[in-house]
């Protein structure tokens, strides 16, 4: 043992101490994401409920995570970062014609949080933590912010305050309306949901590029 080198001693079972540790923190996301999207879960998580959930000693939580607040936010934002570049990503592919470019990123968005319902219930309950109720109102801009800045490419627009607020009343409403779809106050299936708001996105938006 005195020999041997401080690389090797990171080494465990052929996996170098440094992706275990990342392993292990994906799998405190995993686990955060299953409670906090769980049907019946509070806004707020425990240190023993995420380690017992991972399957992990809390030593092993510390080294990712100062606190729960810190989690809950890491899950958080690795769903809405997730989303994000998802729906850029098909938005990016879709033919140049606005209707397509929209059903697009709708499409992703609605197939997300309808293929993970975790996701939906995270973005979307009504369960307002500190930590998720600033998360959501900074993920508000920020999918604002992207549906203002895909206008302006595909329209060659400039700043407008009229787009701003198309944006954040567009964003809002989609918001509200994945809420209800998601808790079955909105009985429509997914296909219809997303060529209803598509239609709707296309029409709020005629007079800031017309």
């Amino acid at each position: 043992m005195g020999g041997m080198e401080p690389s090797s001693l990171r080494v465990y079972g052929g996996v170098d101490g440094d992706h275990r540790k990342a392993e292990r923190r994906v799998r405190f996301l995993e686990a955060g994401l299953d409670l906090l999207g769980a049907p019946d879960a509070d806004a707020t998580l425990s240190v023993r409920g995420v380690c017992k959930r991972a399957g992990l000693a809390a030593r092993y939580f510390y080294e990712s995570f100062a606190d729960r607040e810190e989690l809950t936010a890491a899950v958080y934002d690795q769903v809405i970062d997730d989303l994000a570049t998802g729906a850029l990503a098909a938005v990016t592919a879709a033919p140049h014609d606005a209707a397509a470019k929209v059903r697009a990123g709708l499409g992703t968005v609605i197939g997300v949080v309808g293929d993970d319902p975790r996701r939906g219930r995270l973005l979307f309950s009504t369960r307002a933590g500190a930590v998720l109720a600033e998360r959501r109102q900074r993920s508000t801009l920020l999918f604002a912010g992207l549906l203002g800045g895909q206008a302006k490419d595909f329209y060659g627009l400039g700043d407008s305050a009229d787009l701003d607020v198309l944006s954040q009343f567009a964003v809002g409403g989609l918001a509200q309306t994945l809420t209800a779809w998601l808790d079955g106050a909105l009985r429509i299936d997914r296909d219809d949901l997303v060529e209803h708001c598509t239609r709707i996105f296309l029409a709020i938006g005629a007079p800031v590029r017309d």
